[in-house]
This record gives C-alpha cells, sequence and structure tokens, in this order.
C-alpha cells in the first residue's frame, strides 16, 4: 500500500500541476495575447499615420480615438516614466517606473503583474515602446484587472486539489480492500500451513475467492490430502508386508518344528513339508525382490543395460514360460504379434521383470477357463505390449491409484502393493508410458508403449525353444 500510495500520488502531483498549469497559461496568456495584439496595432498605428506629431498630440488621439472600453486602461508615458495621458484623462504629474514600463523605454515589449495604486486591485500590465522613426519617443501601457480571472483561475485550481484529494481518497480506499483481500487469506493459509508443519492435516485452508491465493488454497489442500492418504497407504503397507512376512514365516517355522519333533522319517509328511518351506520361501524372496527393486528405483540407482530388441520374441519366451503352469490352472494364454519386427532399445531383463509381473497379476484374477491375451505391435510411432484378461476388473475409484506406490485394490489380496508401481517406473526410464484400461465385471488391459529407436532393424532372431 505504502508503494502504490506513492506511485499514485506521484502520479496526481504531476497531473495537478499540469492541470493547474494549463489553465492558469491558459486565461493569463489570453489575457497577455489580447493586450499585446492591442498595443502592437495601437503602436504601428502611430508609427505610420501620427508619425510628424508629438508625444503629447499623439496622445490626444489616443485618448480621443480609444475605444469605450471598460476592462482595459490605456496609458502613454514618456522617456522620463512620465504619464501623459491615459483612457480616463490627463495626468501630468504622475510618473511610473515599473519593469514593464522600464524595459519599454529601453526598446522591449514587456509585461508586468501587480497592485493598482489607484484601486489597490491585481492588474496586468504590457508595455511597448512607441517608435519615431528608429527612435523611441514614449510607451504606450495597456493594463486591465485580473481580478476575475484569478478567482476563474482559483476555482479550477480548487477543482483540481478537490479531484487530486478525492481520486488519492479511492485508490488508498481501493488499495486497502485489495490488500485485505490478498493478506487476510494469505494469514489463513499461513496459518494452515503452520498447523500443517505440526501434523495436523484436518485444519484445512479456506478458499475465499477463485484466483491465485484461492489456487494457492486448493493446491495447499490438496498437498494435505495426498500427505494424508500417502500416510495411510504407508500404514496400510507396513500392515500388509508385516502379514505377508509373518505368514510365510510362521509355515516356515511350523514346518520346521514338525520335522524336528517327528524327525525324518514319515518321507511323505518330509517331503511335503519341505515343498512348503520352499514355495514360503520363494514368497518372501520375491517379496524382498520388490523391495530392493523399488529402493534402487526411487534412489535412482537402477541402471538399464539397453540394447537392441525385437518385442515379438521377448513376448513369444514369456508366453512359452507362462504356457504350462495356465495349463494347470486350465487358463487360455493367445500371444499375438502384429507385425515382422518390433525393434526398441530397452533393458531386456527390466522388460521381461514387467511382463513376468503383468501375466502374474492377470493370473491372480482371472478365474478358470478364462483367456489372457499378450499381444505386441505398432501404434502409430510406439511399440505396444498389451496384457488383456477376462477377469474381475478394477473399480473406477481404484483404478487412477492402481499404479500408486503401496496401492492394493483388494487389501486382502496378496502381494506388496508395489508391483504395477515398479513395471511403471521402468516403464518410463525407458521414455515410455504405462497404461491402464479396466471395466469392472468386464477385465483388465495394461498396455506398455515404447518408442522406436532410431537405428536400422536387427536381422530375424531365432525363436525361443517350446516348451
Amino acid at each position: 500500500m505504502v508503494g502504490y500510495g506513492i506511485v499514485i500520488l506521484f502520479v496526481v502531483l504531476i497531473l495537478g500541476v499540469l492541470f493547474i498549469g494549463t489553465v492558469r497559461q491558459y486565461y493569463y496568456g489570453s489575457v497577455q495575447q489580447t493586450l499585446s495584439e492591442r498595443a502592437a496595432v495601437s503602436a504601428r498605428f502611430f508609427s505610420q499615420y501620427l508619425d510628424e506629431y508629438s508625444l503629447r498630440e499623439q496622445s490626444r488621439y489616443i485618448y480621443e480615438s480609444a475605444i469605450d472600453d471598460d476592462f482595459t486602461r490605456i496609458e502613454v508615458f514618456d522617456l522620463q516614466g512620465n504619464l501623459v495621458i491615459d483612457s480616463y484623462g490627463l495626468q501630468p504629474h504622475e510618473k511610473v517606473l515599473t519593469p514593464d514600463i522600464t524595459a519599454a523605454l529601453k526598446g522591449s515589449t514587456q509585461t508586468w503583474t501587480g497592485i493598482s495604486p489607484e484601486t489597490n486591485e491585481k492588474i496586468f500590465a504590457l508595455s511597448q515602446p512607441l517608435m519615431q522613426g528608429n527612435r523611441a519617443i514614449g510607451v504606450i501601457r495597456y493594463t486591465t484587472s485580473i481580478e476575475q480571472v484569478d478567482q476563474v483561475v482559483n476555482r479550477f485550481t480548487l477543482a483540481g486539489i478537490g479531484v487530486g484529494l478525492i481520486v488519492i481518497f479511492l485508490s488508498w480506499l481501493i488499495s486497502t480492500q485489495l490488500a485485505k483481500r490478498i493478506v487476510s487469506p494469505i494469514e489463513e493459509l499461513t496459518n494452515a500451513a503452520a498447523h500443517m508443519a505440526e501434523g495436523d492435516f484436518t485444519r484445512k485452508a479456506e478458499k475465499r475467492y477463485n484466483d491465485e491465493v484461492g489456487h494457492l488454497a486448493d493446491t495447499l489442500n490438496f498437498m494435505a490430502d495426498e500427505i494424508v492418504r500417502n500416510d495411510k497407504l504407508k500404514s496400510d503397507f507396513i500392515s500388509s508386508i508385516s502379514h505377508e512376512l509373518r505368514t510365510p514365516l510362521t509355515s516356515i517355522k511350523g514346518w520346521s518344528e514338525t520335522l524336528i519333533s517327528g524327525g525324518l522319517n514319515e518321507q511323505e509328511e518330509t517331503k511335503l513339508g519341505l515343498q512348503v518351506i520352499s514355495k514360503e520361501t520363494d514368497r518372501l524372496i520375491g517379496l524382498v525382490e520388490d523391495l530392493l527393486d523399488f529402493s534402487k528405483l526411487q534412489s535412482g540407482n537402477q541402471k538399464l543395460q539397453e540394447q537392441p530388441i525385437d518385442l515379438n520374441h521377448l513376448v513369444e519366451e514369456i508366453g512359452h514360460q507362462f504356457a504350462a503352469s495356465l495349463r494347470r490352472k486350465h487358463i487360455h494364454l493367445v500371444v499375438e504379434t502384429k507385425e515382422p519386427q518390433l525393434i526398441v532399445h530397452a533393458d531386456r531383463n527390466r522388460l521381461k521383470q514387467v511382463l513376468v509381473n503383468l501375466l502374474d497379476n492377470a493370473i491372480k484374477f482371472t478365474s478358470e477357463e478364462g483367456t489372457i491375451r499378450l499381444s505386441a505391435g505398432k501404434e502409430e510411432e510406439w511399440a505396444a505390449i498389451k496384457v488383456t484378461d477376462d477377469g474381475a476388473g478394477i473399480p473406477e475409484d481404484s483404478l487412477r491409484r492402481v499404479t500408486d506406490k503401496f496401492f492394493k485394490a483388494d487389501s486382502r489380496s496378496p502381494g506388496s502393493g508395489l508391483g504395477l508401481s515398479i513395471c511403471k517406473e521402468i516403464v518410463e526410464q525407458h521414455n515410455g508410458a504405462l497404461t491402464v484400461y479396466s471395466k469392472l465385471g468386464v477385465g483388465t488391459t495394461v498396455k506398455v508403449s515404447l518408442p522406436f529407436p532410431q537405428f536400422p532393424a536387427l536381422p530375424a532372431e531365432s525363436p525361443p525353444p517350446q516348451g
């Protein structure tokens, strides 16, 4: 407010001074121009037509031929500054040596503003030398009262000052309201942020106006909601991962104690126990690997070993890898390659990890006699791999968060909630995109889009071995 107030005051002062100066110049300039024109005409007339007459005779003619004007007084002075005659009559004993007359006696036209000794009015005088040939013989002086002009100029001056004060007041009033409109919401945002910094995320920033400050309030509230959501996800993750770790450890411990107490005589029971221990150990290893992968991706320590690969061969390889287990679960697998070659520049092992994870997810949610479709093709300027199932689908409210860290649409389902998040991170490291499409009760499609490289295609690779 202080800064803008100084600027507004400075502008108002400049405009006020220019306005008042223009008014004064207009009115006083008009008076000066009128007197100057009259004096010039009179001096020119007398120098041309009354050149042979004396100053007193010229003055007498001036007195007799003066225009009947109540506002202008004409005076003639000799070279000593004595008044010879004026438009009111002869006054031979009066001597006047004001600056305008003194200047006119020296040959130049000059104006003067002062107080008339006869009327005590403020007057404006213009004096011009009377020439006879090349020499001055006297001075002709036109004077007029400027009391009324002063009144008009003063009225305009007061009006200008009044308008300036009104402008300053209105500017101050508007600036105050604008400052309150900005400062008050910012103070509320500051208080809300302070509560959030102390861990109280129930305190929300109030959005008063739909402007930049209102947008800041929305952003702050969104940040608070995201922090609360992430805290909840982390809590759920800790609870889930604790459960995921405890379950296999409990199984391993239980079977270990069973085997120890029962000895190794029962071969069938021993074999079953070892199978359970092996399976649960693999499950623990998978959980730990997910956590390690996630940690590496978050820290940026996961480096890609990129090379040209044919996605067709990679898709077929994954299909053969899962074929046997899917047959045992009575799930149909369809593998499609729509292009002769589909060359991209990528880390083969990481892309394989992505596809394995996507197929594992599809298998979890596909019932017996269901179908999983694994396809690779070209979509405009992208190479695309799609994993499609006809399983349960994902609820709409969970679909946008399904790739978030630690998020699980069904908290009862096994896993760490990191699988799709890790897949997304790996694909984005390849400058690609992972997109999930799903409809509840119909199925889910996960699409991996990768950019094509700028180099020639590779020679055809040998297909992976069958079985």
